[in-house]
């Protein structure tokens, strides 16, 4: 069976993503174009590079993801260093260790620029803040004057990965031709994490055929829910207002979007409480994350065909069109 997958971000819950992708793979599954935000773009440039989940699980088994958490000694120092870090670089932590060993990976997989990915292989969000518009990468990248094809994949993902005050923002200089009159500072845009406007882009693939006037080609969606979901954050000053907000962009997006009329086609993967930002995962955690998305992916792909996708979603727009013919949008005087 043939489908466009997409991943949601949710820090290092996306390990579970892993083992949703080997629930999928044991039933037949391959995946045409993938998409992801966050943690989700991870998976999904693995997935386009050509690695399979056996392969990520051995990934993820072999990762100490409290690694990828780097910082210069001189900001170590407590309390003072981090919010001093914060301060100066906008992050609590360099984003170039995590960006590192996405390139290393796709390397081995002979992938470094999205030229070298079949065209529309793989798309990536991120959030520009400069501007405040969101990017699905590589092609927004133009609006920089940078050629799409050149962009590192690893890049793009790093980007997709940049939770705001964890990791620092990506830095993207205009060209020369597009900062011609602007101001040294004006030259420059900021890129974060794509959670902060789309966690879960659903949208991006739909309506598409496998040719001109053929088959719908499914969209199934791969999102991650945890124990923790619903439950109050405490709020007892700064730090634990930021990561409040920091959980609220990557667990709140499109809820109701999802809810309401794209149940048929998501992939549910129970979490077990864990945070986006427990980087310091025991192995046992990982293992159980990745157990997860095994059995979300085999208990959904068990009982799912593309005659039964698409008999929802034909009554899905049956649905939306008897909505929109009730509550029809309001006219000028």
């Amino acid at each position: 069976m043939l489908i466009n997958g997409v991943f949601e971000g949710g820090g290092v819950k996306g390990i579970s993503l892993a083992g949703a992708v080997k629930g999928a793979e044991d039933h037949g599954v391959e995946f045409n174009r993938v998409a992801g935000t966050s943690s989700g773009s991870i998976v999904a440039a693995l997935l386009a590079a050509g690695y399979r989940a056996e392969e990520m699980k051995g990934i993820i088994e072999n990762t100490p993801f409290a690694s990828l958490l780097r910082r210069s000694p001189i900001f170590d120092t407590k309390w003072i260093g981090p919010a001093a870090r914060l301060f100066l670089k906008k992050g609590l932590y360099s984003g170039e260790a995590l960006e590192c060993w996405i390139r290393d990976m796709l390397k081995k997989k002979g992938v470094r620029t999205f030229a070298d990915l079949p065209p529309g292989k793989l798309l990536i969000i991120a959030s520009d803040i400069s501007n405040g518009t969101i990017l699905v990468l590589p092609d927004d990248i133009k609006r920089f004057g940078i050629d799409p094809s050149k962009l590192e994949v690893a890049k793009a993902v790093r980007m997709s990965c940049s939770i705001p005050y964890f990791f620092d923002p990506v830095a993207i200089r205009r060209s020369p031709i597009l900062s011609k009159g602007l101001r040294f500072a004006d030259q420059f845009v900021y890129i974060v994490d794509g959670a902060l406007l789309s966690n879960f882009p659903l949208w991006l693939f739909d309506g598409e055929r496998t040719e001109r006037g053929g088959d719908i080609i499914p969209v199934v969606g791969f999102k991650m829910v945890g124990k923790t979901e619903g439950e109050p954050a405490r709020i007892r000053g700064p730090l634990s207002m930021l990561q409040a907000l920091v959980e609220t962009m990557l667990t709140a997006h499109d809820e109701r979007y999802i809810e309401q009329i794209n149940r048929f086609r998501t992939v549910k993967i129970p979490t077990l409480g864990i945070k986006p930002t427990e980087f310091n995962l025991s192995v046992q955690d990982s293992t159980a994350l990745y157990q997860s998305g095994v059995t979300a992916g085999t208990e959904f792909f068990s009982g799912w065909n593309t005659k039964i996708y698409g008999e929802q979603l034909d009554k899905q727009t049956r649905e939306l069109r008897k909505k929109q013919a009730e509550n029809p949008p309001l006219t000028p005087v």
